[in-house]
């Protein structure tokens, strides 16, 4: 059975799925001389934002096979090193476009209604009311509709 190392938080829901094809073991918060030591005896690695492979753990990683990124992009990933190694680098690029979305639409609103200066100005003691009155986004002209 491969042996996966997640070396950054993934969602239980995740680790559960991914244990029933393979030998699982989550090990967050390494150094990167920590993962360089353990990772020779992995097959595979799943990381998230915080793990930087690097030439050095593509090195040491000598069963790796795939790395995975649990998310959009793979600028942690020295891709050319695990190229050359004939390492596979995939990730997740629609695992959060709706959380994305969310956010994004969140941050107008927010902006729309002056929330970030209306926080500011209670957190220092003051609040005048009428300088936070913002607008409403209900029936808006879209920007490209003129």
């Amino acid at each position: 059975m491969p042996k996966v190392l997640v070396s950054d938080p993934v969602d239980q829901v995740g680790i559960d799925i991914l244990s029933q094809v393979a030998q699982v073991d989550v090990k967050t918060s390494l150094s990167p001389e920590e993962l360089v030591q353990i990772i020779p005896d992995y097959d595979a690695l799943m990381i998230r934002s915080g793990t930087r492979v690097t030439q050095a753990v593509i090195d040491a990683g000598k069963q790796l096979r795939i790395i995975g990124r649990a998310g959009v992009g793979v600028d942690n990933v020295d891709v050319p090193a695990a190229t050359r190694r004939g390492i596979l680098v995939v990730n997740s690029p629609e695992g959060n476009t709706v959380a994305a979305a969310e956010h994004a639409i969140a941050m107008m609103l927010a902006l729309s209604r002056h929330i970030p200066d209306a926080n500011h100005s209670v957190k220092s003691g003051k609040w005048d009311r009428k300088s936070f009155t913002g607008v409403e986004v209900y029936k808006k002209p879209s920007a490209s509709s003129g």
